[in-house]
């Protein structure tokens, strides 16, 4: 007895699954044909708060470091030093490795100025990890941090 219950089960099942998918199978599609046949720009349609790739304003930047520890995985590195004539603290590297990142904008929260936070760019296909590592000081270069008015 129990083996024809089984087998009604199976089939039942079956049907249930079938029924499912035919179902689906008379719908539109909701999928959208990616980036050609979309009415609008891709970055218009993007939530307000989109997290996309993070962006430096190195105009506002005070060097305070308060990204960099924040960052629960490290992969932001600023590097700064003292200038001998002057005695005021200089940034040398400022890089944001965005292969690392997680984007969870724990380094956005505690910048003082807002100069770290997130742009709707979100493209960057690339063979090399060395080319997703944003680097926002030139190399060679020292930019003077921007200080806070009292």
């Amino acid at each position: 007895m129990s083996y024809f219950r089984n087998i009604t089960e199976s089939a039942s099942s079956i049907f249930e699954g079938m029924a499912v998918t035919f179902s689906h199978l008379l719908r539109r599609p909701v999928t959208i044909q990616y980036p050609d046949r979309i009415p609008r720009p891709l970055k218009e349609v993007l939530p307000e708060r989109f997290r996309g790739f993070l962006k430096v304003d190195m105009e506002i930047c005070t060097a305070c470091l308060a990204c960099m520890t924040d960052c629960p995985i490290d992969c932001i590195k600023i590097v700064t030093e003292k200038d001998e004539k002057s005695k005021e603290r200089m940034l040398t590297q400022f890089d944001i490795d965005l292969a690392k990142c997680m984007y969870c904008g724990l380094c956005t929260e505690p910048c003082p100025t807002g100069a770290i936070h997130f742009t709707r760019e979100f493209e960057r296909a690339t063979y090399s990890l060395e080319d997703l590592v944003f680097k926002f000081v030139p190399e060679g270069q020292v930019i003077e941090p921007y200080k806070q008015p009292k």
